[in-house]
């Protein structure tokens, strides 16, 4: 069986093969066949189908990908929160709280709280969704961790290399040895991605390209949370290493950003955490008016951004970071795409995966322009209308 999606009034592609930035076409259907995009035209022009959505005129866009998120965790860190609001400054120390309730957790309540927070996700339009470890950084933990998130998607990142658990934290080089050996080992059959925070108080240069170099000789991708909390080297291992992405990108040099824009790695920024530490935003103006791959992602988490909404973070970043309504978009489409190096996510054309989000909007506009208001009205997820209730 086929299906069409009709009468779209502003159909948003990512498509560069189109006119402008997000591959506006107007008054546009897309035919959908076998999960894939089969076709997309005018509506006048669409072909017979066996299924039809009518889009009442609305907006429809690529599902949004969103490229960096900790959903495997118990507990929660409200408390933390309250305090940040009142004047207390993050410093990630949190992180070791949300570890001792994680070890504490049966599988069934992480695999809940997985389960809730990528529904969350998917009624915000969210089809594909990356999902770390590092709140178990234990050899079994992490394992468990992974496990748990390959359940839900296939974006699987092991991040032993988060903090260094209270049990080393006098030992920091046997907790490395450990990361690239045993626990790196059990994390394998779950992982496709490897990430070090590389930031003061977590891991320096030395040991973070350590792991990484080890991960990248297991098969796995390159990821790094880096230059989060402030100037440091995380940017240019990254880009030294052909990282997929670096993400946050808070504190940059001149040097970082000539990096970035010499690379195919993505700077992700992650306005969510931001918002929740009261920090300053990343500079996504200066990066895209150097030639940097900008890519959007919620940086979900119990400590640092406790959000699964991609359109918040949108809202975000033309509020708060110099990017237009439509390089916003694009950044939480195509660009998280690129940050999990895929092509056939993030973008509408003939053969991509039938991920469509329709909203209850005329335009792309309103996702910034209306923020906080609930305008996912239907997602389709590889061709499969999701129950959104």
């Amino acid at each position: 069986m086929n299906l069409l999606v009709d009468d779209i009034g502003e159909l948003v592609t990512n498509d560069p093969a189109r006119d402008g930035l997000i591959g506006v076409v107007r008054d546009a259907a897309v035919l959908v066949e076998d999960g894939r995009i089969a076709w997309i035209g005018r509506a006048a022009d669409a072909p017979a189908a066996d299924r039809r959505i009518d889009a009442d005129g609305a907006a429809v866009l690529p599902g949004f990908v969103d490229s960096h998120a900790h959903l495997v965790f118990a507990g929660d860190r409200a408390a933390e929160f309250a305090a940040r609001m009142t004047g207390e400054r993050y410093t990630g120390g949190g992180i070791r709280t949300t570890v001792s309730a994680t070890r504490a957790a049966s599988d069934d309540e992480l695999r809940g709280t997985v389960h809730r927070l990528r529904r969350e996700a998917l009624r915000q339009g969210t089809t594909t969704i990356e999902i770390k470890s590092g709140y178990g950084l234990s050899v079994r933990h992490e394992a468990r961790s992974l496990r748990i998130a390959r359940e839900v998607t296939d974006e699987t990142t092991f991040l032993g290399a988060h903090v260094v658990p209270a049990e080393y934290a006098d030992r920091p080089d046997d907790y490395v040895g450990l990361v690239c050996g045993p626990m790196l080992r059990a994390a394998l059959p779950y992982a496709r991605w490897v990430d070090v925070f590389c930031e003061r108080g977590a891991f320096d240069a030395d040991h973070t390209r350590a792991i990484l170099t080890v991960g990248q000789a297991a098969g796995l991708g390159v990821r790094v949370h880096a230059n989060q909390l402030g100037p440091g080297p995380g940017v240019q291992l990254a880009v030294e290493l052909g990282a997929a992405s670096a993400d946050h990108c808070t504190h940059l040099s001149d040097a970082d950003v000539e990096a970035l824009a010499g690379s195919e790695t993505v700077a992700t920024l992650l306005p969510g955490a931001e918002f929740s530490t009261r920090s300053p935003y990343p500079d996504a103006r200066r990066l895209l008016d150097a030639g940097v791959t900008v890519a959007l992602a919620t940086d979900c988490n119990p400590g640092s951004s406790y959000t699964s909404s991609m359109p918040f973070c949108i809202a975000l970043a033309v509020r708060e970071m110099g990017m237009s309504p439509a390089e916003a978009v694009w950044a939480a489409t195509a660009g998280g795409a690129r940050a999990l190096r895929r092509t056939d996510v993030g973008v509408l054309r003939p053969g991509a995966r039938a991920d469509l989000v329709i909203l209850d909007a005329p335009s792309h506009l309103h996702l910034a322009y209306r923020p906080g208001v609930p305008l996912i009205s239907e997602v389709l997820h590889n061709g499969v209308p999701q129950c959104l209730t």
